[in-house]
């Protein structure tokens, strides 16, 4: 069906957004009118950004001749950087908002080992082993959670670098992705799930599963950087929470407590300790410190499989089950809000999760082996200045 003079409404056009023809079969079945792309390209990189199926969305949830042409000028009107929020009408529970167009999915080459998931998105062994008890890994197994954690250190140290007003966080994504790869690796997030990048960053009240876009970070802005990668068939997966040039004394107070939770932890961690035992030790330093432990997300065992047994929960009175025992494998991430209000909510991309308050969070995480004798930090890194001095 021709319409003579509609520009090609795909954000991204290389083309320069002509006159089109080509027009969406389903925006036509529910009788949305201008959607027009001038060919293929322009409308699978709409709908694979969920721009324009976000149109779909919410036009069937609401009554189309009242918003479709609010949801239409909510979606193509942009800011002077390009720019767009494509949730406009979603009630944020802060400052923060997602700044689209995502960039296109960064390739990989195909001499780089992948996990399963890396083209479907279904992590196939994962869910074949759910439920399986707690794997001890052998000696070799170990010597390799030792060097794929050690990669993601160095990577993680090399994105931590680039942290600065200024900087968008899909320019913090190009770098970690291409960090990961000049190291033979792949980058575990990506598409884990369907997760459209190689990094979390997690900014401000964003808890956890922040998807890096054309937001600069700001004067003030704290921001979580959660690296995981996939090297000779294991996982190695940490992050930290940074400031971005000079943040509040409530944002460094937070991030100090977050940083002792894990600390704390890790100390009791040897053969025989209880994975539940943890949150005892976590959740008082939080409680102390007028801040809440995060329950929807835990901890979890990382080796060939990206998340499994154990469950590593972080608040007090929780139910894990399963002792240490030498050979395992599995991190302690503790997120940690500002206040007392542990509770968390999603954004309409289903990843990124908020405080309900839009107050500040943190996050520290690190891997760790279960030795004969103790335990054994396979991402420690350096001791922080902005954290300790």
């Amino acid at each position: 069906m021709s319409a003579p003079g509609i520009p090609c409404q795909s954000s991204i056009c290389p083309n320069g957004h002509p006159a089109s023809t080509l027009e969406c079969p389903t925006c036509h079945k529910l009788g949305i009118k201008g959607s027009f792309f001038c060919g293929q390209e322009c409308f699978k990189a709409g709908c694979e950004q969920k721009t324009h199926k976000l149109i779909h969305e919410l036009a069937t949830r609401s009554d189309p001749n009242v918003n479709i042409a609010y949801l239409r000028t909510s979606l193509t009107c942009r800011p002077s950087d390009g720019t767009f929020n494509p949730f406009a009408s979603f009630n944020f529970s802060g400052k923060m908002r997602p700044a689209y167009p995502l960039s296109p999915r960064r390739p990989v080459p195909d001499y780089i080992q992948r996990p399963d998931y890396a083209e479907d998105g279904q992590p196939i062994s994962e869910n074949r082993r759910a439920g399986q008890p707690v794997r001890i890994l052998t000696k070799e197994e170990q010597e390799k959670m030792r060097t794929v954690c050690r990669l993601a250190r160095e990577v993680l140290d090399i994105a931590a670098a680039a942290v600065r007003p200024g900087i968008t966080t899909d320019e913090i994504d190009e770098i970690v992705h291409n960090a990961i790869i000049e190291r033979n690796a792949y980058p575990s997030p990506l598409n884990y799930r369907g997760f459209p990048k190689s990094v979390c960053t997690s900014v401000n009240e964003v808890i956890c599963h922040g998807i890096p876009d054309k937001r600069k970070l700001q004067e003030g802005d704290i921001v979580n950087l959660d690296v995981t990668l996939y090297y000779d068939g294991f996982h190695g997966d940490l992050n930290e929470t940074y400031p971005v040039g000079h943040v509040s004394e409530g944002a460094q107070k937070l991030m100090r407590v977050t940083r002792q939770c894990l600390d704390e932890a890790i100390k009791i961690c040897k053969p025989g300790a209880l994975f539940r035992d943890l949150g005892k030790i976590i959740e008082p330093i939080a409680r102390g410190n007028n801040c809440a432990v995060v329950r929807t997300y835990c901890g979890h065992g990382i080796h060939e499989l990206f998340h499994c047994a154990p469950n590593v929960p972080h608040y007090s009175k929780n139910k894990a089950i399963g002792t240490m025992k030498p050979g395992m494998v599995f991190t302690i991430e503790p997120m940690i809000n500002l206040g007392h209000n542990w509770d968390v909510m999603h954004w309409p991309d289903e990843w990124t999760a908020t405080t309900v308050d839009g107050k500040l969070s943190a996050q520290f995480e690190d891997t760790l082996l279960i030795t004969e004798t103790g335990v054994e930090n396979l991402t420690a890194g350096k001791r922080r200045a902005d954290l300790y001095d």
